[in-house]
């Protein structure tokens, strides 16, 4: 007798429409280099325990969980409620509601270090960049700069006693946040992210600029927190823009200007 679906997954297989999130999950699914990157990691990975023990959660969907937080800019627990929240996120997490663990934030926080302890972080990247390169997807001549901050819990209920020594407070407008940054560097013609860096959350953006940059743009473009009059400079020359993104008034989009300059 076969198996029944459970019911989200049946509701989802009858749903007409497709959504952005569910395409672009598609195409993350079939472009990113699973199989190298599982080989990548699996050398470090925990091993099923002694017997009796809780197995750990599959390697691939550990994962596609930490590309799903990266995507979306979420912190542990942030991701451990989207996988309850969305459907479209656990098939792509290999996870099915009615039948399967899904990952608690402190699991998702444990695999986290592990790659960084490893620097496996990098890794990662560079082979997903290279990935790409062979399949024709090749970096333009601009980049994007840009910083996001990951919440992370701030307090000290749990089991340390203590906060996460890899976070920090920052106060953005009015608000303060306790968490970390990620700062990112996109090909501004495919919207390929080609190089990732993290902090904590009270380092300031600029301070993490070379290692954003492939090194062969004839544009830049940045909010105004990057800008400097000695980085202008550096990039000053015929035929290169420096561009400043500024937010436009009534809508949550970056609007770029350039003459040239920072102006």
């Amino acid at each position: 007798m076969s198996k029944q679906p459970a019911f989200p997954g049946l509701r989802d297989a009858m749903k007409k429409k497709v959504t952005r999130r569910e395409q672009f999950l598609a195409e993350m699914d079939a472009v990113v280099p699973w199989s190298r990157l599982l080989a990548l990691i699996a050398p470090h990975y925990p091993k099923a325990g002694p017997k009796g023990d809780r197995p750990p959660m599959p390697l691939e969907t550990m994962l596609r969980v930490y590309f799903l937080q990266n995507w979306y800019a979420l912190s542990d627990p942030m991701a451990e409620e989207t996988l309850y929240d969305s459907e479209a996120m656990r098939r792509f997490a290999g996870i099915e509601l009615g039948d399967d663990r899904i990952p608690d934030e402190t699991t998702i926080l444990n695999f986290r270090h592990l790659l960084e302890r490893h620097g496996l972080t990098e890794a990662i990247f560079a082979d997903v960049n290279a990935h790409l390169a062979d399949k024709g997807i090749t970096l333009r001549s601009g980049t994007l700069v840009d910083a996001t901050i990951i919440d992370a819990p701030s307090s000290t209920k749990n089991k340390a006693g203590a906060r996460d020594p890899e976070m920090s407070s920052t106060k953005k407008g009015n608000d303060w946040y306790f968490g970390m940054k990620a700062h990112i560097g996109v090909d501004a013609d495919s919207g390929v992210v080609h190089s990732l860096d993290t902090s904590t959350a009270k380092l300031h953006d600029s301070q993490v600029w070379d290692d954003l940059l492939h090194g062969d743009e004839t544009s830049v473009w940045a909010d105004k927190g990057y800008v400097s009059a000695e980085r202008e400079a550096a990039f000053n020359g015929p035929g290169k823009v420096w561009g400043v993104m500024r937010k436009a008034r009534k809508a949550a989009s970056c609007i770029p200007s350039t003459n040239g300059s920072t102006g």
